[in-house]
């Protein structure tokens, strides 16, 4: 009898001891999701000081009214989280709440890992919003990817919990991509109601979905199409508009998933999105310039840089350059002359600091980054390219030397140089220029055959300009 007690009183303990193991695990998942909703809510308090201050109005208790934000382009999850009908005996409903809480805070987790704006949960139903409440390209793949997490954790959910036959939790999604109307309230912790035809329709979708199932709308699929692995599944009555067709999502396609299986996204992968995604570093690095350059910088402005980030992915895709190679040398070229924002001296380096400090937010590899400043730092004159991808962003940066525009485009050179005392008369600039285009050659077979025929015709009339 005291043998069986004491088996008893140690299966116990090893039940709490598992328990509470459980238990403190949460408990960390709970706190790292606390720091990252802090460090967000920080950002976000940043975003709403910039956009909501104007305009608003406080009330008689001091409170600001809410203000509305429009999205040409969101795109909105619903999750039905749906299994209380399958609740099994013995699965009291505080243990049914407290497993659907530990699945929406991996939901939040999940969400926030890829940018997205949770909106709100109404009993099992989560919803949220990629493209809000800072605006980005690449909101519907990364709402679909968030998506398909969210399937695959629940699925290993059940299993640890039940094993592998048995489940009482279910999940279909239903997912749209239009304009939104965002209104902003709360001064600690901003939060986004977003309305219009885009959620309605969203939350319609996930109406006619079926368990397990990631259903989006044919806007979604034209964004998403070229990633992800779909099937037709049907039309959707809408008021006032013509049947909205809707795709099922299976998952990856195999090329950009590992294993081919749908599920974890490749190399390959993250390529392709980097090319997509680049536009929003593009963009953002281009209103930087816009508003921080100097009002001196006459040739080195951002119409310099956009004709850089052009001219590489010229070149690149000329020379045979890999998807990943030209996604190198455009973000290499966005940020080669970023620098001039501090200063003008050594400004590729600056322009490297900027790059590094940016782009681990974007997913770039510290193996990426590293290449990408390196080729930054060979645009240092005078040019000595050790790669091939040097040598593109190399001949892309002096681009100007062999094209029609060269004399007008040198003039604003010559003048952002003597703004700061660094060039004498424009007579002596044209001897310069002359030695310089002399000794001057491009690095890649593409450039030389684009360019370097016209090099010579600039000699000659840069030295009929000169006076002796």
């Amino acid at each position: 009898m005291a043998a069986t007690n004491n088996e008893e009183l140690l299966k116990r303990i090893v039940r709490l001891a598992r328990q509470n193991q459980e238990l403190e695990e949460r408990i960390k998942n709970l706190e790292k999701l606390n720091e990252k909703l802090i460090r967000d809510n920080q950002k976000i308090k940043i975003l709403y000081d910039r956009v909501a201050p104007e305009g608003l109005k406080e009330n008689g208790e001091g409170e600001k009214k809410e203000r509305s934000l429009k999205f040409n382009i969101a795109t909105v999850l619903f999750a039905d989280i749906h299994g209380f009908s399958k609740i099994v005996e013995g699965l009291n409903s505080s243990s049914v709440m407290d497993e659907l809480d530990e699945i929406i805070v991996e939901f939040e987790a999940i969400v926030a890992r890829y940018k997205i704006e949770k909106i709100k949960t109404i009993g099992d139903t989560y919803m949220c919003a990629g493209g809000i409440p800072v605006k980005n390209i690449t909101n519907p793949i990364d709402v679909i990817m968030a998506a398909i997490e969210m399937r695959n954790f629940l699925g290993n959910y059940e299993t640890k919990k039940r094993g592998i036959n048995k489940r009482i939790w279910d999940l279909k999604i239903g997912i749209h991509s239009g304009p939104v109307t965002a209104a902003i309230s709360g001064r600690r912790k901003i939060n986004y109601d977003i309305k219009g035809d885009t959620v309605n329709i969203a939350s319609r979708i996930e109406a006619v979905s079926d368990s397990g199932m990631i259903l989006i709308s044919v806007m979604t699929y034209e964004l998403v199409k070229e990633f992800f692995d779909c099937e037709y599944f049907g039309k959707l009555p809408v008021k006032y508009k013509d049947d909205l067709q809707m795709y099922m999502v299976k998952g990856l396609k195999p090329e950009f998933s590992q294993n081919r299986e749908g599920i974890i996204p490749n190399e390959s992968f993250r390529i392709k999105f980097g090319l997509i995604q680049f536009t929003d570093i593009q963009e953002i690095i281009l209103d930087k310039l816009e508003m921080d350059l100097p009002g001196h910088l006459f040739y080195h402005n951002v119409k310099h840089t956009v004709d850089v980030v052009t001219e590489v992915e010229l070149i690149g895709w000329a020379e045979g350059c890999s998807d990943e190679e030209v996604l190198l040398l455009k973000t290499a070229a966005l940020f080669h002359d970023a620098g001039h924002i501090v200063a003008y001296d050594n400004h590729e380096y600056y322009g490297t600091q900027i790059a590094r400090e940016m782009l681990p937010e974007y997913n770039y590899s510290s193996e990426q980054i590293d290449r990408i400043c390196s080729i930054i730092m060979s645009t240092k004159l005078p040019p000595k390219p050790t790669n091939l991808l040097e040598n593109i962003i190399c001949d892309s940066d002096l681009d100007y030397l062999g094209r029609s525009d060269f004399v007008p485009v040198s003039n604003t050179l010559y003048e952002e140089l003597k703004a700061q005392n660094k060039m004498g008369s424009l007579n002596d600039w044209n001897k310069m220029q002359v030695k310089f285009i002399s000794g001057h050659q491009y690095f890649t077979k593409t450039a030389r055959s684009l360019r370097e025929v016209n090099k010579q015709q600039q000699i000659e009339r840069i030295q009929s300009l000169i006076t002796e």
